[in-house]
C-alpha cells in the first residue's frame, strides 16, 4: 500500500490539534465505521486497548460513552454530546474525560504546569469526511481550552494514540 495512505498529518493551530488521513474507501463506508457502535468498539483507542463500553445515541443532543481499557486493565472513560451532525460530512461533539484515573490527571497537570490559562482537559471535536477522487480524507479537529492543555495532551501521546486508532480504523473498514 502506498505510504500516502498510512500518513497522519498533524497541525497545531491556536488551541487545536488537527489530524487528517486519506483512506482508499468511500466516505459512506468511513461514516458507517465511525458511527456504528459495533464498529467503534473494534477500533477506538490505541493499539492493545479494548472498549468494554461503547454506547452511542447518534443524534443531535444525543450522547455517547466509551470506556477504553488499556492492556494493563486501566479504564479511560470518554463521554460527550453530539452538537452537530451533517450526514456523511461532519460530526461535532463534546469530549469529556472527567472520569479518567487520578494518575492521568496528575500527569496532565504536571505537563500543564503553573499557568493562569484554562486547564480543563475537555474539548470539542469536529470530524470531517471529504471525498477526494474516490477516496476519503478524514479530518479530526480537537479544540482545547488553551494551548497549554493542547501541548500537554500532545506530550501524553494524543497524536500517537490517534494514529494507532486510525490504523485500527483502517482494519475495521476492511471488515465492514
Amino acid at each position: 500500500m502506498d505510504d500516502f495512505f498510512k500518513t497522519v498529518i498533524a497541525e497545531t493551530p491556536d488551541r487545536e490539534l488537527v489530524l487528517s488521513r486519506v483512506f482508499d474507501a468511500p466516505k459512506v463506508l468511513l461514516w458507517k465505521v465511525w458511527t456504528d457502535p459495533k464498529h467503534v468498539q473494534s477500533w477506538f483507542g490505541p493499539k492493545g486497548f479494548t472498549n468494554p463500553v461503547c454506547e452511542i445515541d447518534f443524534k443531535v443532543g444525543g450522547s455517547y460513552k466509551y470506556v477504553m481499557r488499556s492492556p494493563e486493565g486501566i479504564d479511560y472513560p470518554v463521554q460527550g454530546k453530539f452538537l452537530e451532525i451533517v450526514e456523511h460530512q461532519k460530526i461535532v461533539s463534546t469530549d469529556i474525560v472527567e472520569e479518567h484515573p487520578t494518575e492521568w490527571f496528575e500527569t496532565l497537570n504536571e505537563y500543564i504546569g503553573n499557568t493562569e490559562e484554562e486547564k480543563s482537559p475537555d474539548s470539542v471535536v469536529t470530524v470531517l469526511f471529504e471525498e477526494i477522487q474516490n477516496r476519503t480524507k478524514l479530518t479530526i479537529r480537537t479544540v482545547f481550552a488553551s494551548n497549554q492543555v493542547r501541548d500537554a495532551m500532545m506530550k501524553m501521546g494524543m497524536r500517537e494514540g490517534w494514529t494507532e486508532s486510525l490504523e485500527r480504523f483502517l482494519a475495521e473498514l476492511s471488515r465492514a
